[in-house]
């Protein structure tokens, strides 16, 4: 017999609050009948989950294992009740998309508020995610759209052009490569750099540039937001990368000068994809047309 959700969500409570009684309590519920609970949770799995103590609960390793099960299980019923009071409500549904770092920080937000605005009864999940990762999550059938960097694999998607962008830096007022209107990649590569982590499609771009400049990258710092690169940048520790239409807003209120590179390799092409193959529903063919038309 597999366990009841009930049983499951008073688990996790026990495992994130490390008590049983402030688990029983949070569920309304005496103390006796969630310990019930959790004896019949262990006898159905055949295995012991908490290690009970004067101090509380700790989980064992089975009970390890079996967090980020229920976890996982409580977030898609949370998820299909989301759906179903959708339905309920008398929406057509909802589209899950899937976005780079860059596209997010830029334009993937007007575009979605332009669609919500046509389709105010479509529900839109909007995650964003490193365009590797987006594929995946494309392939798999978690997402209905992802909007990545051009140059990540494409096998078996549909892809269509959706915005480009141009890299550009990003370093204190009155920093020399400050005072001409466009950088050059091989110049910033004589300066510490500070850029996104390695996983980022704009750090494998740099990377494969910078061999061809025969050149090291000297990355002094790498982190996941742009924000943070503009105020490492702010602290003198480096040359900032980024998107130019997103330096220019964060990095310009912050006091920063944005010079946009002048090799042809730092225009980016961005891609609207969807899975090949994929029944196209009208909500799904109206945000295409949105994506596609936006540049």
């Amino acid at each position: 017999m597999l366990p009841d959700i009930d049983s499951l969500a008073l688990f996790v409570k026990a495992a994130e609050l490390r008590s049983l009684t402030r688990a029983a309590g949070s569920s309304h519920m005496g103390l006796a009948a969630a310990s019930r609970r959790i004896v019949l949770l262990e006898h159905r799995l055949k295995t012991t989950l908490l290690a009970r103590s004067p101090k509380g609960v700790e989980l064992t390793p089975a009970g390890e294992t079996l967090l980020v099960h229920a976890k996982a299980i409580l977030l898609r019923l949370n998820q299909m009740q989301a759906d179903m009071d959708d339905h309920g409500a008398g929406r057509r549904g909802q589209l899950r998309i899937l976005a780079n770092t860059s596209a997010m920080a830029q334009y993937v937000p007007d575009d979605l508020a332009r669609f919500t605005r046509a389709n105010p009864d479509v529900r839109l999940i909007v995650e964003e995610r490193w365009s590797a990762l987006i594929v995946l999550a494309l392939l798999a059938g978690e997402a209905d759209v992802g909007i990545i960097m051009e140059g990540a694999p494409t096998d078996g998607l549909e892809v269509f052009k959706y915005r480009s962008d141009r890299l550009a830096i990003v370093v204190p007022q009155g920093h020399p490569l400050a005072a001409a209107d466009t950088a050059s990649f091989s110049d910033v590569l004589d300066y510490d750099l500070v850029a996104l982590e390695s996983d980022s499609s704009m750090m494998r771009l740099l990377s494969e540039h910078a061999i061809s400049a025969e050149k090291g990258l000297r990355l002094s710092v790498q982190v996941r937001s742009f924000e943070v690169v503009c105020r490492v940048v702010q602290s003198s520790l480096g040359v900032g990368l980024l998107p130019f239409d997103a330096a220019s807003v964060i990095g310009q209120s912050m006091g920063l000068s944005v010079r946009p590179l002048s090799d042809a390799w730092a225009v980016r092409q961005m891609l609207a994809c969807v899975k090949k193959g994929r029944p196209r529903s009208a909500s799904l063919s109206c945000m295409l047309e949105v994506l596609t038309s936006s540049g």
